[in-house]
């Protein structure tokens, strides 16, 4: 099951979904629970590279109506080599949050690690992540220069030592990215889809798309999110090894998908999304929804805007009942002659279309 909610009440939007969920068949009130944001860099998060801290509070409202007790409650983190964490709690808003709440920040940084092994290969892992009943795992949804695409999996990176990390590099990413999601037991997945980068894990490049996402399994759920920025999932090296090692399956059309507060897809901004606005002189919009014009902003970036045709591109509730030649994106925009349906649509999908158009 994943669960899909959109607004821009972040905390609010974050317990809508976690109730939808299906998260009290895993949860128990007298579990220990560590949450794990992406905090890679002291960025905040309308930059696109970290994890808003509303999606937090917005875990620790539902722990606390579920019955959970606070003081059974941590956030832990571990930022990329070379950056702080402790800097990044306070440029990202955790500071504030731990004192409201009175929940213990833990820097993984200066954690006791243990060596595990899976198969041949051995491993260093921070204590603190293994030490939990329920690890919820918060990453933003957002591309990585090397990997193409980061989300849940790659987002346990984060609970190992630097040095751990400089190996992983030098290992490739992929195969180890995995193996560790082998090893650290995820109890659920929060992924911030507000605005993640659109091109690169530092942020700078943020895309609107106002939406949280929640699922059990990190390897299905990072399926499903791929193609949400233009990437099937054989394109992500750790998702493919993922599934070969038991993992997981990918999203499919059996995969129970539900959707709250559809109604609530907030309009677009559309000089925020740089890449659309390169083609602009191909796009006519009417009033698109976030999820909808970041996902064209998606497959634009991976396609480089190329299309076989210079027919114009249709996009936006303003298209709603009419008809006429040319290509629509989303269902508002059906009755064009070509249309990519979907609300919104994947930008896997999108990219697809405008290259075959």
């Amino acid at each position: 099951m994943i669960a899909i909610g959109y607004g821009k009440d972040i905390a609010g939007t974050t317990v809508d979904v976690l109730r939808a969920s299906d998260i009290g068949s895993f949860l128990k009130a007298e579990f220990s629970v560590s949450i794990k944001p992406n905090l890679v860099l002291s960025s905040p998060a309308s930059s696109g590279a970290t994890t808003h801290p509303e999606v937090v509070e917005g875990i620790i409202m539902f722990l606390r109506e579920f019955g959970a007790k606070e003081s059974k409650i941590k956030i832990i983190e571990s930022s990329w080599v070379g950056d702080s964490t402790k800097r990044a709690f306070k440029a990202c808003g955790y500071e504030a949050l731990s004192k409201k709440y009175g929940i213990p920040l833990i820097d993984l940084k200066n954690d006791a690690c243990l060596v595990l092994s899976h198969g041949k290969n051995k491993y260093e892992i921070c204590g603190e992540a293994m030490n939990t009943d329920f690890l919820i795992n918060v990453p933003v949804l957002k591309a990585h220069c090397q990997t193409r695409f980061t989300c849940c999996m790659k987002n346990l990176k984060g609970c190992i030592p630097d040095r751990e990390k400089r190996r992983f590099h030098s290992q490739g990413l992929h195969k180890p990215i995995a193996e560790i999601n082998a090893l650290i037991k995820t109890g659920y997945c929060v992924v911030d889809g507000i605005c993640g980068d659109l091109s690169f894990e530092e942020g700078g490049n943020p895309v609107e798309a106002n939406r949280i996402i929640a699922g059990k399994n990190p390897l299905t759920v990072d399926s499903y999110c791929a193609e949400l920025i233009g990437y099937a999932p054989d394109e992500i090296g750790y998702l493919v090894y993922g599934k070969s090692i038991g993992l997981g399956d990918y999203c499919s059309p059996e995969t129970k998908i539900v959707e709250l507060n559809a109604q609530n897809k907030p309009a677009c901004k559309p000089g925020a999304f740089w890449a659309v606005n390169a083609h602009k002189n191909k796009i006519a919009e009417k009033s698109a929804c976030s999820a909808c014009y970041s996902a064209l902003a998606y497959a634009l970036h991976k396609t480089g805007g190329k299309t076989k045709s210079n027919a114009v591109i249709h996009i936006g509730q303003g298209y709603k009942g009419k008809s006429g030649e040319g290509a629509g994106i989303g269902n508002c925009a059906a009755g064009f002659s070509e249309c990519v349906p979907g609300c919104p649509p994947k930008a896997t999908d999108i990219a697809k279309f405008l290259v075959e158009y």
